[in-house]
């Protein structure tokens, strides 16, 4: 069986060119180029859904940029946005909460699985078992923010409910050698103590790199991978004020964030390369 390429995108664009590049499940956002991604809205999805009926589609829930430390109110927005979107046909959530100290918020953390499942809609049964997706639901990149990666494994396995962890090994990037130690050493964990979790490596996978990845945690039940394959481009607007603008500043002041279809389809070809 192949493994599952999973790719992050905020726009319809960036979802077509995933779609038709490859991506076996998208994870929507906003924000993508800025703080690694915030709640999308009801509006994308349905915009997505329209272009690309069939792909899965799992649903970040982040209500600002920042740390995952949130206020009763924030916290108040991820239980609303959950709400809304599990009636609209999403695959899962994605997610993360912390304490001050760097642990996982166990009880914040079971409060939003139990809220997203069971899942509501008119889904593709058939295509998501296909994909071992069924009500999914992930804990997001929060993972490599905390003080302890064991520690945080057992908070996590806790957690009923929850069904994927997001990380980078807790390195900058998921391809680096202390990061895929700490990968091998939770793909081994996930596989003889919680089999119902899995892993999802993701940061810095592209094509340069994503071979040596599945090389090294293939033999540890490697069996999805994450990336964003995105870029910034110039946006369309002729005449801009000088001294202004509503972007990220610097270069990308006047950019939009897309998805690159080459840098995808090259990934794709590199993983179908290999067998779970």
């Amino acid at each position: 069986m192949p493994l599952i390429l999973e790719v992050c995108v905020d726009s319809t664009e960036s979802a077509l060119a995933a779609v038709e590049a490859g991506a076996d499940r998208l994870e929507l956002c906003s924000n993508l180029g800025l703080g690694g991604g915030t709640t999308p809205s009801l509006g994308l999805l349905k915009a997505i859904q329209k272009v690309a009926p069939i792909v899965p589609i799992m649903i970040m829930i982040r209500p600002r940029t920042g740390d995952f430390v949130y206020t009763e109110a924030e916290f108040d927005v991820m239980i609303e946005d959950i709400r809304y979107f599990k009636e609209n046909d999403v695959q899962g959530f994605v997610f993360g909460v912390l304490t001050p100290e760097g642990d996982v918020d166990v009880a914040r953390t079971q409060r939003l699985v139990s809220e997203a499942l069971p899942l509501q809609g008119d889904v593709n049964c058939l295509l998501f078992f296909f994909l071992r997706l069924i009500d999914v639901v992930c804990f997001h990149r929060a993972f490599d923010m905390t003080r302890d990666t064991k520690n945080a494994w057992h908070q996590l396995s806790q957690i009923d409910g929850l069904t994927r962890i997001l990380t980078s090994g807790q390195g900058t990037t998921a391809t680096s050698a202390n990061s895929l130690d700490v990968l091998k050493d939770l793909l081994d964990l996930a596989k003889h103590q919680d089999t119902r979790i899995e892993i999802l490596p993701g940061s810095g996978i592209n094509s340069s790199t994503v071979g040596a990845l599945c090389q090294a945690l293939l033999p540890h039940g490697l069996r999805e991978v994450h990336m964003s394959g995105g870029h910034w481009t110039d946006g369309a607007s002729v005449w801009r004020r000088d001294g202004m603008g509503m972007g990220v500043g610097g270069a990308s002041e006047w950019g939009i964030w897309r998805t690159n279809a080459s840098a995808i389809r090259a990934v794709k070809d590199a993983i179908d390369s290999f067998q779970v």
